[in-house]
């Protein structure tokens, strides 16, 4: 666990702690940068926050933690529930405990669970709301709301609420202000590769859809790729989730292009009608939403102009998964979860189908137990009415 941040779950509140949302992380150097790489609880082998199947119920995901499997926890956001996360960086003295004043400010409008991230250098706060339509980041202040996981350390700031409040007005002014707003006081980094829709529609790097989908498909994880496509949303916690997914691997191989994006989905075997239905104040639709999202979730896009022939085995985790090597030792151990999860299932299945047979045997002897009851008792009224004829016509011959 991190040096300056203990793991206090008692700090958590209830809304979280119920939830099967949790991953474990653990720190890794990466490009000369200390990474936290989601993990799964169960293994301690790779997670994904956009793969349900890595995930665990929080007493898992702290065990792995006491068992020094992992560095921390951190709780996943998806589109079924109703949690947005605000992350903090840099705003925060680990030794002094002196917070910023837009910080303060942010967390005081907020009015919501507070807590210390892992490093003690910022804080991380979750309401109950609707992440707004638009940019999810700018400068030290993030936030988003599904298909990324929150590291989570229950060291609740004192006073803040203990619990997740809805806070729907005072997250729009937020993002507004401190994410959205071009005036805002923090820069955000620009992007080393922008998406395509801020690009030149008619650059000669841009991929048309057969070979967008030839080389998805050619790709590391060009299986899952083509499971999504088909699809299939097995080892996904939703169909929302896994429209997620293939998304953001739409995103990486047509460079965030959104009209192709939307177009290459709409193709796909995972589009519903529930595509095109408007689900956000702002007048979005579902699909509108979830490409916005996909796009700002991935952090590197294709471009055939600066990358080799091969570079579609491409390191980008949230886009596209992980790569060469980790990428078969994670499908290895996704198929080992999934066996397990059936063999469980199986025996489950197997006791309850002993259990109906002894329940079937049970309610067949209880009737014919009713049956010979009524028989006897059928029988018993005869005879008493035979007895009464009998005893009629002595008295008549007489």
């Amino acid at each position: 666990m991190c040096d300056e941040i203990g793991l206090d779950i008692d700090q958590l509140p209830p809304e979280l702690r119920k939830r099967e949302q949790w991953v474990c992380w653990r720190s890794e150097m990466r490009a000369d940068k200390a990474t936290k790489v989601p993990v799964n609880p169960a293994t301690g082998g790779f997670g994904s926050a956009t793969d349900s199947v890595t995930w665990s119920d929080l007493d898992t995901a702290v065990a792995a933690v006491e068992s020094e499997d992992a560095d921390g926890i951190g709780f996943v956001f998806t589109d079924d529930d109703p949690f947005v996360g605000v992350d903090l960086d840099d705003c925060r003295d680990p030794e002094t405990g002196t917070i910023d004043d837009d910080a303060q400010a942010i967390i005081t409008q907020l009015d919501s669970y507070t807590e210390v991230s892992p490093s003690g250098t910022g804080f991380h706060i979750l309401v109950a709301g609707e992440l707004p339509a638009g940019r999810n980041r700018r400068g030290g202040v993030e936030c988003y709301d599904t298909a990324r996981f929150f590291t989570v350390t229950g060291a609740h700031v004192t006073g803040t609420p203990t619990e997740i409040t809805h806070r729907q007005d005072a997250l729009v002014d937020i993002h507004r202000e401190y994410v959205q707003s071009d005036t805002a006081s923090t820069t955000e980094p620009p992007s080393s590769t922008p998406p395509a829709a801020a690009r030149d529609d008619s650059s000669e790097s841009a991929l048309n859809d057969e070979v967008v989908l030839t080389k998805a498909r050619e790709a590391a994880n060009g299986e899952k790729f083509d499971r999504l496509w088909r699809g299939q949303t097995s080892g996904y916690e939703s169909h929302s989730e896994a429209d997620m997914a293939l998304c953001c691997l739409l995103a990486f191989w047509t460079s965030g292009d959104h009209p192709q994006m939307d177009r290459l989905f709409r193709d796909s075997g995972l589009y519903r009608e529930k595509w095109d239905e408007v689900h956000y104040t702002d007048g979005s639709t579902y699909g509108e939403k979830t490409l916005e999202r996909a796009v700002q979730q991935t952090s590197e896009f294709y471009d055939p102009d600066t990358q080799p022939r091969e570079d579609h085995e491409t390191t980008t985790e949230q886009s596209v998964g992980p790569q060469s090597t980790q990428d078969k030792a994670y499908l290895a151990e996704k198929n080992q979860v999934l066996t397990e999860r059936v063999e469980t299932l199986e025996a489950t299945l197997a006791e309850k189908q002993a259990y109906i047979e002894v329940l079937e045997a049970t309610v067949d002897r209880l009737e014919k137990r009713v049956e010979a009851a009524a028989s006897r008792e059928r029988n018993e009224d005869s005879d008493t009415e035979s007895a009464s004829m009998w005893e009629r016509t002595r008295s008549w011959l007489k």
